[in-house]
């Protein structure tokens, strides 16, 4: 993998996000049949005003090109993490581990970090659970669709 550098996305780089997260959720789209999944049908309005009161991450390549992104916000004390994206060919190198890492590191001083994905997304799952992140509860969303939260406290004996 060429070099990859992760820093803080600016304002000019939403729209390339934005795409990017409708390329990366396809993939899951496809998992659960459903293509209306939000990320899938999230406005670039929708993405600016999210951006306006979150922390966006991206991951570039030499050329610039930003190939990941992540984004997330802090609430009493819990950092809100969500949309992991990799671009499809750039996947299972190691970029969405590195984004973790870097929004947590953005958000060290939160006292826990919790996420959610869909139970059949099961790399994303294995992702997660690599990192230290542990399942605590399920919610259904619609027939065929239910999410899986999972939590990560800074000190880990902190858990409940």
């Amino acid at each position: 993998m060429d070099h990859v550098e992760i820093k803080r996305a600016s304002l000019e780089d939403v729209e390339t996000i934005l795409h990017l997260q409708m390329r990366a959720y396809l993939s899951e789209a496809e998992i659960y049949n459903d293509y209306s999944l939000p990320p899938l049908i999230q406005t670039l309005k929708e993405i600016k005003q999210e951006f306006s009161q979150q922390v966006f991450l991206k991951a570039t390549e030499e050329d610039r090109n930003i190939i990941g992104s992540v984004r997330a916000y802090l609430e009493k004390e819990t950092a809100y993490i969500g949309r992991l994206i990799v671009k499809p060919d750039s996947q299972n190198k190691g970029i969405g581990t590195r984004l973790m890492q870097a929004i947590e590191q953005h958000f060290k001083f939160a006292d826990r970090y919790e996420l959610f994905t869909g139970y059949k997304s099961a790399r994303n799952l294995y992702l997660y659970q690599k990192l230290g992140y542990l399942e605590f509860k399920r919610i259904p969303v619609n027939d065929s669709l239910m999410m899986v939260f999972l939590e990560k406290y800074r000190n880990n004996n902190q858990q409940r």
